[in-house]
């Protein structure tokens, strides 16, 4: 059983309160969902479950935390090991091996455990996981979804009672969604507490038992899995929540379309004469002894071949298609990041080459923490401008609701907010194509609607904006366009 009794926590460093006079029971074996606005201390409250909070993050705690008897403050970390797992966000801020084998039998190994124990705990997470195909690979190879699977097979190593996942499906596309379904279950059948923080919720459906909703670090309401099933979308949409159907809905109407095959009926976009000319995007992440023309010819391990593609102006395009398809790769090579990759770009008649494309391209990168670099959040902003004007970053901050934290450290921040920070350095440069990698992971709903309205206003200033993304909800809100990378090929460029 989990107790929080009127903990009151404030981090170091900020004048902001984490929780409020929270008091909480999470009776044995319940799947519970933590929901609301980004910033309202979701993740707070799971790191004061999995001892992170006050053995890791600093700052002012009050009140008492009980995890199976255990008072959090007085136990080490090492001591809750067996007894709480988590799956981060980014599963990759969690390895320590560079295999999959390797970073399964981890903790086992990291807590003494028998050789012959290890084996018989790896052989049991892996058959009850069905991960036969990930075996004795790469970490560095895998896709966003293998990764994230085998986060939860290292933690499952451990056989904890207790489970959390914070935003677990925010990277994920829809077919890697529902495995991590079918993990929850798999935990919530075996009598694991599972507590999930997250955004999207329509996967949940059916699986949690209770659901909070907080909001400024308190719990403003709590429903049952019934009561909050028979919550209608406007009502969620009031409380700052994705709906729980409407994303199931997309996935239904524009899945074929969007992450499978092509419909058909649907209009297949046809080339202007002002658009943005991508040529020759050859790559690979593995060095290749042959001359140019030979790699134009061969698509031997080729992680990208796309020998051109055109791109029309004042639009957004949704770039799309399964985890390691290739789609963040086609955005670091078009952004120029990959030296090896001898793209050309052609726009308004004139050609750049690799090195002159980070002036005419602007990246938003997946895992925004590479790409934070001062410290304050009007820095970071007037950081990407080409002449430093205050009042237009006001209004830029003001519009992804960050104005507060005009004055913050953006590493400061919580992950969604840290995304709006990168996004609102993305709206201050003055870049011809503007390139987003997942903007909406970690996102609640009423700021994915705000991305998505300023995504539309940089289309209509003439910027061609592309957007990879899982997020079928963002692309019926803001998309013009869908690009389907399907393994390092376009697979298909329509309307949406």
């Amino acid at each position: 059983m989990i107790e929080l009794n009127n903990v009151n926590f404030t981090y170091k460093g900020t004048d902001e309160a984490g929780l409020h006079d929270l008091s909480l029971t999470i009776p044995d074996g319940e799947t519970l969902l933590l929901c609301g606005e980004s910033g309202c201390g979701k993740t707070t409250l799971t790191r004061l479950i999995n001892g992170l909070i006050p053995h890791y993050y600093k700052g002012d705690l009050s009140g008492t935390v009980s995890v199976n008897g255990r008072n959090i403050s007085e136990t080490q970390l090492y001591e809750l090991a067996g007894t709480v797992g988590t799956v981060f966000q980014n599963p990759r801020s969690q390895f320590f091996s560079i295999d999959t084998d390797g970073e399964i039998v981890f903790g086992p190994e990291n807590i003494g455990m028998s050789p012959a124990d290890i084996l018989k705990r790896k052989e049991q997470v892996s058959d009850d996981m069905e991960l036969s195909p990930l075996l004795g690979r790469s970490l560095f190879e895998l896709s966003g979804g293998e990764k994230q699977k085998i986060a939860c097979a290292s933690v499952s190593a451990l056989m904890p009672d207790i489970m959390i996942l914070d935003e677990p499906s925010s990277n994920l596309d829809w077919k890697a969604i529902d495995e991590l379904k079918n993990i929850i279950s798999m935990w919530k059948d075996q009598s694991k507490t599972v507590i999930i923080s997250e955004h999207r919720l329509w996967y949940l459906s059916g699986l949690v038992d209770r659901v909070l909703f907080m909001r400024k670090g308190v719990i403003a309401h709590e429903w049952s899995r019934d009561e909050f099933a028979e919550l209608g979308t406007e009502e969620l949409k009031s409380l700052g929540l994705r709906p729980t159907k409407l994303e199931e809905k997309y996935i239904k109407e524009f899945g074929e379309g969007i992450f499978g095959e092509t419909i058909n009926a649907v209009k297949q976009y046809k080339h202007g004469k002002n658009d943005i000319q991508i040529r020759d995007m050859y790559f690979s992440y593995r060095q290749q002894k042959r001359s140019i023309s030979e790699k134009k010819n061969s698509d031997e391990e080729r992680t990208l071949s796309i020998p051109e593609l055109s791109l029309p102006k004042a639009s957004v395009i949704a770039l799309t298609g399964k985890n390691g398809a290739g789609k963040s790769t086609f955005l670091r090579c078009l952004c120029g990041l990959e030296k090896r990759c001898k793209v050309r770009l052609e726009i308004d008649g004139t050609g750049y080459s690799r090195k002159h494309l980070l002036k005419k391209c602007y990246m938003v990168m997946q895992d925004v923490n590479h790409q934070l670099f001062t410290d304050s959040v009007t820095a970071e902003v007037c950081l990407s401008m080409k002449d430093e004007d205050t009042e237009k970053c006001d209004r830029i901050l003001d519009s992804l609701g960050l104005l507060e934290f005009r004055d913050k450290h953006p590493m400061a921040l919580s992950g969604g907010q840290k995304q709006r920070v990168a996004i609102a350095s993305a709206l201050a440069a003055d870049a011809d194509l503007l390139l987003f990698d997942e903007p909406t992971s970690g996102l609640d709903y009423a700021h994915m609607t705000a991305v998505a309205k300023l995504l539309k206003q940089l289309s209509s200033d003439g910027k061609a904006v592309i957007v990879s993304t899982h997020d079928p909800e963002l692309i019926a809100l803001c998309c013009d366009y869908v690009l389907c990378i399907e393994h390092g090929k376009v697979k298909y460029f329509r309307e949406a």
